[in-house]
């Protein structure tokens, strides 16, 4: 009997190690099978699907109608045909636009680089070949609306994004650490982004917010800038990151002396005024009240704003007023409260067209006019900018909705190529889609994205998310982070090039690793070197390769006498190409 249990206790636990060594085996091959058994696989094969059954096809008509909010509003079919009007309605403006200027469009690119440009705008990287492979699964014309709504509903998209509002809302700096807390603050915004809160919602919680700064992540709005104001909001810093941010007016000089030059223009909308020292100190006198009450954190008072203007002698008390349409003015005591329902008010357009711009600059990298957050008064505002904002307001500010609509616009979706010579001015008004080049933290993602079959997200091993941060930090900081004003467009330095050339995140990522890395599962999995070539240029550039890629490389893999070096040869050089490091 001895024997007979130590022999089961053998079998059972080597049961258990093959049962573990299965596993590790079906982690590695994952997306390495020739036929796609479900549409949970990832297949390492060519891009071509098979059909699909009718049951399929009404699986993807219930994913594009997925509720978008834990508001309770269902996703209906009204919805969806609500989404598309305004999506016509917004092409039909914008191609009057392009008649009025004489400029032709280009077509529609590919639904793999539209699906890299969402990637890129939603989650900071170009997409995994998991992903690539479940979407081969759906029909051509449904897979950008699968992918946008598996975008939206990913974690990934709603931490990245609540970094790039966090940067928007209260810049890069770590403050006072006591006080200020950007990590609460930022988690509190992913909380905003995942559950669809309405915009006009996060604009007054912000404004209006009260407790401490642990418990009340968007009071670190008004903390942030306890270090330049002896421990209390800095009401200088508030007037001009509001006016900024929520309004989409650069009013700082006025923080010193009147607009001698003419470059900001305030007042009503039909009688539009030279700007004035007391437009910016009014608008700061609403931040006054909010007042540090000790343990309680900020606490709602009144305002007892005092400030001594130019060639003044003496200081004078300072009362709230906001710089234009005054009338719009809720009528209650408190002036956060007034200040906060002024800007969310539906008739203030020029607050709509503020949070459009952003959103519009997250999305293709680009603002819609000169500057995202510099939409003066006095100049019109782009047609497509306008029609954008009345839609928002119209929809109850609901900015996942705007991102479905400006993702479907013809703007986001038109190739960078086309059959005519593309000027300058095609791309700034949107007749093609204009070559942006990433941002570092998009060239970081990209790169470590690159070298994994399996998209990296928070359901991946702890392990690999701790490498991700890391790596992405240690590159982002030597590679130049732009700061809050990271929409603004820059030049390929030298350091730059060679940091992807002789960088370490880039040879690791490269280098052939059979735990983590797409070289070493090409090079174990690929039935022959035409696949490996056609799944790295998916892996790294997300494309196909053309048939003189396709060639080129298959002969060097041929000709090799270390075929895994090879390959590691192969991701280095489409790494390091410039088209992974631009979005077109």
């Amino acid at each position: 009997m001895q024997v007979l249990g130590h022999l089961l206790q053998r079998t059972v636990r080597w049961g258990w190690l093959f049962f573990l060594i299965f596993i590790a085996f079906r982690h590695l091959t994952s997306g390495l099978s020739e036929t796609p058994t479900s549409l949970g696989n990832v297949a390492l094969t060519s891009s071509q699907a098979k059909p699909l059954t009718k049951v399929i096809d009404s699986s993807i008509d219930s994913i594009a109608r997925k509720p978008d909010s834990s508001q309770g509003n269902r996703w209906t079919e009204d919805d969806q045909i609500d989404l598309h009007l305004s999506i016509e309605n917004a092409n039909r403006v914008h191609d009057t636009h392009l008649l009025a200027l004489g400029l032709r469009k280009s077509e529609v690119a590919d639904w793999l680089t539209i699906c890299r440009r969402l990637s890129l705008a939603l989650v900071g990287s170009g997409l995994s070949l998991e992903e690539i492979r479940e979407l081969e699964n759906y029909p051509t014309e449904h897979r950008e609306r699968v992918h946008l709504q598996n975008l939206l509903a990913d974690s990934r998209h709603h931490h990245y994004w609540a970094e790039r509002w966090a940067r928007y809302l209260v810049g890069t700096e770590g403050g006072q650490f006591i006080v200020y807390r950007r990590r609460r603050f930022r988690i509190w915004l992913a909380e905003v982004i995942s559950e669809n809160r309405p915009y006009d919602q996060m604009v007054h919680d912000l404004l209006t917010a009260e407790g401490l700064w642990t418990d009340r992540p968007e009071v670190n709005f008004y903390t942030a800038t306890f270090d330049s104001n002896d421990g209390n909001a800095d009401p200088i810093r508030l007037a001009a990151r509001t006016a900024r941010v929520f309004l989409g007016l650069r009013i700082d000089c006025l923080q010193c002396h009147d607009d001698f030059l003419g470059n900001v223009n305030l007042g009503d909308a039909d009688h539009l005024r030279e700007g004035k020292q007391e437009d910016f100190h009014q608008l700061a006198s609403f931040f006054t009240a909010a007042k540090t009450n000790g343990l309680q954190g900020i606490k709602s008072g009144f305002s007892d704003y005092k400030y001594r203007y130019l060639d003044e002698n003496q200081e004078v008390t300072v009362e709230p007023k906001v710089p234009y349409d005054q009338h719009l003015m809720p009528n209650v005591d408190d002036p956060r409260e007034r200040l906060a329902g002024w800007i969310t008010h539906p008739e203030n357009k020029q607050a709509a067209r503020s949070a459009v711009s952003h959103i519009w600059g997250l999305l293709l990298g680009l603002p819609i006019g000169n500057s995202v957050d510099n939409l003066p008064l006095d100049d019109d505002a782009h047609p497509l900018l306008d029609a954008l904002a009345q839609d928002f307001i119209e929809h109850r500010y609901d900015m996942r909705r705007l991102i479905k609509v400006i993702s479907g616009l013809d703007a986001f979706r038109l190739d960078s190529r086309a059959d005519f010579t593309v000027t300058q001015q095609h791309e700034s008004e949107y007749a093609v889609f204009p070559l942006v080049q990433l941002r570092p933290e998009q060239v970081a993602g990209s790169i470590i994205q690159a070298s994994r079959i399996k998209k990296t997200d928070r359901d991946s091993s702890l392990l690999l998310q701790f490498q991700k941060l890391a790596a992405t930090n240690e590159f982002v900081q030597r590679f130049g982070d732009r700061g809050e004003d990271e929409l603004e467009s820059e030049h390929v330095t030298i350091t730059q090039r060679l940091l992807m050339m002789n960088g370490k995140m880039v040879r690791e990522s490269v280098e052939s690793n059979p735990i983590l890395n797409t070289t070493a599962h090409l090079s174990m999995f690929a039935k022959d070197d035409s696949m490996v070539v056609e799944n790295a240029y998916l892996c790294v550039l997300n494309r196909l390769p053309t048939k003189t890629e396709q060639e080129r490389f298959v002969q060097r893999l041929g000709e090799s006498q270390n075929r895994s070096e090879a390959i590691e040869d192969l991701m280095w050089v489409l790494t390091n190409s410039s088209e992974l490091t631009w979005n077109h």
